[in-house]
């Protein structure tokens, strides 16, 4: 009962704000729905494989692929072709496609050729806009592929043969100041290296503080969440516990506290984890870093729910500002349990929790209880007014699914399949290959008068770091130019409910205090903002680009930082 006002009081104050976004035109639209909104909108009613990894290009592309030892999939290679593995356990000779390209402008799906197994692997885009996956399971453990974008259905996956040192499976990877990624862990692996290598630096790395945080019969440190602090270290965190890492060095910098009640977070007991909106970004290496970690199963549910008993998720989450000296957790409570959710970052700087289940575990049919309802966090609110639930799906996306956000403000959501091969019949939650879309309430039509238009730069400019970037825009109705705010996202690889290199930065003036926007005259603007400092804050590489107005954002622009 205690999470009710909550529920009620967020969305209703979420309603006021967007009455007084409306209330200078309010006789040219309909009075709006009930609060607690955002729309769903099915997309496809079968993309052909299950969507256990995505990732969305600089083309508007997304990739989407599962693993090639599933079993044949529901989309077959094109022009007869067939993949030939003497090593898949499932099928050697397999004519259907483990892996497509998703065109968001046509909403149409496009088969890929992937050749070995990509099954629990990581991986992120490039500073060149490619798209470069590490690892996997059987032969695919120690393998790079790489995926060149391109706008006229030409490009397939290219692989490169047993390139990492070490085997990698349930790895996480992260872009780095050099554009080099950085590979950390993997099943048995409590190690990381880079890619691509350097001239004698082929080699792995020991990181003994994968193997204190490991439990060897449930393995509890899978998938750690890395973040690239502002300082240029990383912030590891695994099963319950994190530390500053200077990877160039090799070094613990900072062992943080173990988050509050020492529950899992980490995969299996599969809860999320995000870096929080980066502000202020002229004060370089004293920029404020705050991770938000949410979700999670308890102690013991993985050996409950093999046993038949599947434990009620987490309904907490843990915030840390990681840049502070003496940084300590602050604890917060969700409206809804939840275990397998994917947290998105939405262009206002707003945190999407999607996905997922309110009992049980990741792992095979080790779930139950789907949350249909996703929740919005506002981290500027006050405690207590963070959360928000939104309208709800009706499909469950159970484990293997995936979110992330597209060019036009949408959220792309697809995937679930708690199987070990494609079963649609005589199971709890049966293979899904849907595809839908979640339109938060920033995209409801009768905002359309409020929602900036990006005029200048061009899609796909370059900018370079610490200079001055001039935007120009457009927006119908009249606005109040001190509620302007411009923010660059990073599109991230995601796989297992969490989103390896998210990213999210707000650009402000040269004084760091806001953006400098000016009236054109009618309904033209223009806002001067400064691109981040350094590398170490933008890794380099292609980021969506949004002006904001309150909370409604423009479709955005390809930019490169380089």
């Amino acid at each position: 009962m205690a999470t009710t006002p909550t529920l009620i009081l967020v969305p209703l104050l979420h309603y006021l704000l967007i009455q007084l976004l409306l209330l200078p035109y309010q006789q040219h639209v309909l009075t709006l729905a009930a609060p607690g909104g955002g729309k769903w909108n099915l997309l496809l009613s079968n993309i052909g494989v299950s969507a256990m990894h995505m990732q969305l290009l600089n083309t508007d592309r997304v990739i989407i692929f599962d693993r090639t030892d599933f079993g044949p999939s529901n989309i077959s290679l094109p022009n007869n072709q067939c993949r030939n593995d003497p090593n898949d356990l499932t099928l050697k000779v397999d004519c259907t496609a483990h892996s497509v390209e998703y065109d968001v402008a046509s909403n149409s799906i496009r088969p890929l050729n992937v050749l070995t197994d990509v099954w629990c692997s990581s991986g992120s885009a490039m500073p060149d806009g490619s798209l470069m996956q590490t690892g996997g399971f059987n032969d695919g453990d120690r393998n790079v592929r790489v995926y060149k974008p391109c706008s006229d259905d030409s490009c397939d996956w290219q692989e490169f043969d047993v390139a990492l040192r070490q085997r990698r499976w349930y790895a996480t990877n992260h872009i780095l100041p050099d554009g080099r990624q950085i590979i950390v862990g993997g099943r048995g692996q409590f190690s990381y290296e880079f890619y691509p290598k350097k001239a004698g630096a082929d080699q792995s790395y020991n990181l003994p503080f994968l193997s204190q945080t490991n439990d060897p019969r449930i393995e509890n440190n899978l998938y750690p969440f890395v973040f690239l602090n502002t300082d240029g270290n990383l912030f590891i965190f695994a099963n319950n516990r994190a530390i500053l890492f200077d990877y160039v060095n090799g070094l613990v910098v900072r062992n943080y506290p173990t988050i509050p009640g020492g529950d899992p977070r980490s995969y299996p007991s599969s809860g999320s984890a995000v870096l929080l909106p980066l502000r202020d970004l002229q004060g370089g290496a004293n920029v404020t870093a705050e991770v938000l970690v949410c979700g999670g199963a308890p102690k013991g549910s993985f050996t409950s729910a093999n046993n038949g008993n599947f434990v009620g998720a987490l309904n907490s989450c843990g915030r840390i500002r990681i840049s502070d000296p003496n940084p300590q957790w602050v604890m917060e409570t969700m409206p809804l349990a939840r275990v397998m959710g994917d947290m998105v970052l939405l262009p206002n700087g707003n945190i999407l929790i999607i996905n997922g289940a309110s009992s049980g575990t990741a792992g095979w049919d080790l779930g139950r209880n789907p949350v249909f309802t996703p929740v919005i966090y506002r981290p500027n609110n006050p405690v207590g007014l963070r959360f928000e639930a939104q309208n709800s799906s009706s499909i469950p996306r159970m484990y293997h699914s995936t979110a992330i956000l597209l060019r036009d403000g949408r959220i792309l959501v697809s995937g679930s399949n708690p199987h070990a091969y494609y079963n649609f019949t005589g199971v709890v939650f049966p293979t899904d290959l849907t595809m839908e879309a979640f339109s938060p309430d920033y995209l409801d039509p009768r905002l359309i008068r409020v929602r900036p238009m990006i005029v200048s730069p061009a899609s796909h400019s370059q900018i370079g770091y610490g200079q001055q970037l001039v935007i120009n825009f457009k927006a119908q109705g009249r606005i109040n130019r001190g509620f302007i705010t411009v923010t660059m996202v990073a599109p991230p690889f995601t796989t297992h409910s969490f989103s390896m290199n998210q990213r999210l930065l707000v650009l402000t003036n040269s004084t760091g205090i806001s953006a400098s926007v000016t009236s054109l005259g009618g309904s033209n603007y223009q806002v001067r903002v400064m691109t981040p400092g350094s590398n170490i804050l933008a890794p380099p590489g292609y980021y969506l680009l949004f002006v904001v107005y309150r909370e409604v954002p423009s479709q955005g622009i390809w930019v490169q930082i380089k």
